[in-house]
């Protein structure tokens, strides 16, 4: 099994969040975007798990891409898009009774609640379906959208009006109601749809899930139409006036407006009857008739609810209990080395095809050699390690739907002649020297853009979503242009036109699946793509440790390309100001420092080629009228008007970063009884001390 969180030192961990980020951002993409999981929801929980694990032991190494900032992905091309007018947040997972048990303490620390003060909870099942928010206004349906990435989703307005559970019109509403809950199918209607789709030749699904979230994300709502789907309303949005005082009361509400609600919804009085309201769910999980695949807990209390308030992606008042991983058993046939963007090599189980949870699992994740081999990167046994051979039978698990994991292996049923696997140490794509640094779980290829598995993702992740996003141009384009020679580093994609459009001897429109249309669309928008915000286009070199947020955090520091470009020049010298500036910015370390100066020294000529072709969009400012957006904050001492915790989210909501010690980067420092050496060394400094009550006053608050 994977080396446990306890055991990981810094550079492992920091190895261990990149490969979760990158493995968690294309499951999302495959879920929200393609209606297509690549993970069950075991594995995907499992994931998300173990990176909030790892950045809680080590905060310093949380990447600006990191899963705990994501919220789903972005809204498909085809669809108008939506703003929500309060964002669609997720939910922080629970599986066990202890995490529901530690949910309830943290909330009783940050609200400065004793054991005796009451607190009721509400609890219902967790449909297993497609978010949903509905915007009313003076009782009428005005606009359907999906969740997207948080912010923005897509407009599916004619297609919910198909759906006989979503009132087109409600006597007795706010002027403005926002409601959200869960598109779902049911187990029957599945079946129903599955038959039909076989019966015509079209496209079967793999589970409800895929089904509801395939037949709402229709360009064509009479297809739609023909689909049986349903909605359970659990939630709201913008509201033009309260709907209740809690969470129950509220619920209750929306039935009394024609929205349907889960029967299964509780409200309880202690953790003990929350812990029977799960299990008296979750035995009934396989009579219900609709997948579900946990239960939510939130805080009745609506006020207690404003107080705690948003963490960046999910609420604190809320949580998800999921249920346990499904697993099964099956033999292990091989095992394949894959090799990514970074040059890592990671090692997948060929299995023997076997049903975990509904979907046919034929590959699981082995993680590293170390995993493999039982032990180490000190070559010392691990807690949990197994020495996996081909030829074992294994036991797989697949934890939140994401990829699957081996969970166990069955020494009585080991061939006699297994081996022990040897770890390549060579690429097995380009044949270079595959390397370990010290500390490092991860072995890497050294062969660089001449590995053609690193040069085939590297240009893959040059044209995703996040990065430069050219239509018509995704990874199975990429790869064929790749294989042909068409194209093989970023810049040939600018110079694409000029070798294979009208008049050359070879051209994109004789490509097999393209004509004359389609090719002058991919011209098109390799030519609108030109223009590139300086974020994306530090994104997009595939610089390793820089993510999508730390992208954007240099663009923001550096503000133009000439000037990043000059900087990455000058900064090379470790004795120069251009490196002190480099290493003093907020989130960059010396890890991610490094990481971008090699890269800038090696490939300085493919950059500054790649940067001929294009017109680079200087970062904007944002402007805030917030007195401390922006601004570093310090709190010591007792706080009297609320937790510390209270206040820190209060703060940085209002754009502040709350830093834990007082330095010449402080702007103010907030003090309460009790402050000590932290309010004298700002007084040394000359930093402005306020009291809890001047600091209210500031942020509009007193």
């Amino acid at each position: 099994m994977t080396q446990a969180v306890t055991e990981l030192d810094e550079q492992t961990a920091r190895a261990e969040l990149e490969r979760l980020a990158d493995i968690i951002a294309r499951a999302d993409r495959a879920y929200h975007g393609e209606d297509a999981p690549i993970l069950s929801d075991a594995e995907y929980d499992a994931l998300r798990r173990r990176n909030a694990e790892i950045e809680a032991r080590f905060p310093a190494l949380t990447r600006e891409d990191s899963p705990s900032l994501q919220i789903g992905a972005a809204p498909a091309e085809g669809f108008g898009k939506i703003r929500h007018a309060r964002r669609m947040l997720s939910l922080a997972n629970a599986f066990s009774e202890q995490d529901v048990a530690d949910f309830v303490a943290g909330i009783r620390r940050f609200l400065g609640l004793g054991e005796a003060a009451p607190l009721h909870f509400t609890v219902e099942p967790k449909i297993d379906g497609l978010s949903l928010s509905l915007r009313y206004e003076d009782g009428a349906l005005v606009h359907a959208a999906t969740r997207g990435d948080g912010e923005t989703g897509e407009d599916v307005t004619a297609n919910a009006r198909t759906i006989r559970d979503i009132p087109q019109q409600i006597d007795d509403a706010p002027g403005i109601l926002e409601i959200r809950g869960e598109v779902y199918m049911s187990h029957a209607d599945f079946a129903a749809l599955n038959t039909r789709q076989a019966e015509i030749g079209g496209k079967t699904f793999a589970n409800p899930r895929n089904a509801a979230a395939g037949s709402l994300r229709q360009l064509d709502a009479n297809i739609t139409r023909a689909r049986p789907l349903r909605f359970f309303a659990y939630a709201w949005g913008a509201l033009s006036q309260p709907l209740a005082d809690t969470q129950s009361g509220a619920i209750e509400r929306l039935a009394q407006m024609g929205f349907v609600t889960n029967p299964l919804f509780r409200r309880c009085e202690t953790l003990e009857e929350m812990f029977t309201t799960y299990a008296e769910i979750s035995t009934q999980r396989a009579s219900l008739g609709y997948d579900i695949d946990g239960v939510v807990y939130k805080l009745d209390d609506l006020a207690l609810q404003d107080r705690l308030g948003l963490r960046s992606t999910t609420p604190r008042w809320a949580i998800a209990h999921k249920f346990p991983a499904e697993l099964a058993w099956t033999e292990l046939l091989g095992i394949d080395i894959q090799v990514g963007r970074t040059g890592a090599l990671s090692p997948v189980a060929r299995l023997r095809p076997v049903t975990v949870g509904g979907v046919v699992v034929s590959n699981a994740t082995l993680h590293n050699e170390d995993y493999i081999a039982g032990r180490d990167s000190r070559g010392q046994p691990l807690r949990e390690g197994r020495d996996i051979r081909i030829g074992d039978w294994v036991e797989v698990y697949r934890a939140g739907d994401v990829i699957p994991k081996i969970r166990d292996i069955d020494p009585k049923r080991r061939p006699a002649d297994a081996q022990p696997y040897s770890f390549p140490e060579m690429c097995p794509e380009c044949g270079s020297p595959a390397l370990r640094e010290p500390g490092d779980s991860v072995r890497r290829c050294t062969g660089g853009l001449i590995c053609p598995a690193q040069a085939v993702e590297r240009l893959k992740h040059f044209v995703s979503r996040a990065a430069f996003d050219i239509e018509g141009l995704g990874a199975k384009q990429v790869e064929a242009f790749w294989r042909d020679g068409w194209i093989k580093t970023p810049q040939d994609i600018f110079t694409l036109k000029d070798r294979y459009g009208p008049g050359q001897p070879r051209q994109v429109k004789n490509r097999e699946g393209w004509g004359e249309r389609s090719a002058q669309n991919l011209f098109d928008a390799i030519d609108d793509k030109r223009r590139i915000p300086l974020a994306r286009l530090i994104f997009a070199l595939g610089i390793r440790h820089v993510g999508e947020t730390s992208a954007g955090m240099l663009a923001g520091h550096y503000g133009t390309w000439s000037a990043f470009r000059q900087a990455m020049r000058e900064a090379i010298d470790p004795d120069t100001p251009a490196h002190a500036d480099l290493i003093s910015i907020d989130g960059v370390g010396p890890v991610m420092a490094n990481s971008l100066l090699t890269s800038f020294q090696a490939e300085a000529d493919e950059i500054d080629a790649l940067a001929a072709y294009l017109d680079v969009i200087p970062a904007e400012m944002r402007a805030s009228d917030s007195p401390v957006a922006g601004k570093t904050v310090v709190f010591t001492g007792t706080l009297e008007r609320m937790t510390r915790a209270e206040a820190k989210a209060r703060a940085e909501g209002l754009g502040a970063k709350v830093a834990g010690s007082v330095s010449a980067k402080t702007d103010f420092l907030v003090a309460g009884p009790g402050a000590g050496s932290k309010a004298k060394k700002a007084a040394d400094l000359g930093i402005e001390v306020l009291d809890e009550d001047a600091w209210l006053a500031l942020i509009g608050a007193g």
